[in-house]
Parts: C-alpha cells; sequence; structure tokens
C-alpha cells in the first residue's frame, strides 16, 4: 500500500511528470543534434573546392583574359 500513496491519490501522476520530461529532454536532444550538424565548421566549404584569388588569377593569365602587367599588378595588390 506504500506504493501508490508514494506518488499522490491516483499513483500515477508521478509517472506523467516523468514521462512528459523525458520526451522534452528527447526533442531538446534532437534539436540540438541537428543545430551541431548543420553548423559543422567547414563541412559545406570543403565540397566546393573554393579557390583563393591567386589561384583564380593565375588561371585567368594562364587563358589569356589578362596580360603578364596586369597579372603582376594584381598580384601584387593581392598579396
Amino acid at each position: 500500500m506504500m506504493g501508490p500513496m508514494m506518488y499522490g491519490p491516483d499513483g500515477g501522476g508521478m509517472w506523467m511528470f516523468l514521462h512528459f520530461f523525458f520526451w522534452i529532454l528527447i526533442t531538446i536532444g534532437v534539436v540540438l543534434l541537428i543545430v551541431w550538424i548543420v553548423r559543422q565548421p567547414g563541412r559545406y566549404e570543403r565540397g566546393r573546392g573554393e579557390e583563393s584569388p591567386l589561384d583564380i588569377l593565375r588561371r585567368r593569365y594562364a587563358r589569356g583574359e589578362i596580360s603578364k602587367e596586369e597579372f603582376e599588378r594584381m598580384k601584387k595588390d593581392i598579396l
């Protein structure tokens, strides 16, 4: 008889609270996991293959889009 009276007259009030609290914690955990996955540093940048400004400048010079003088002047500006 001690068991049911320990949690109130109906015996389930405390269990309902714990069940509710458990699902709140699970929901918060899932949301935090999603935020952590989305905010991983560098996760998407690595896949893009971003080039440095100097790489872009070299590529433009190699294609003949800019002259040697323009390349040298822009290279000095970058560095």
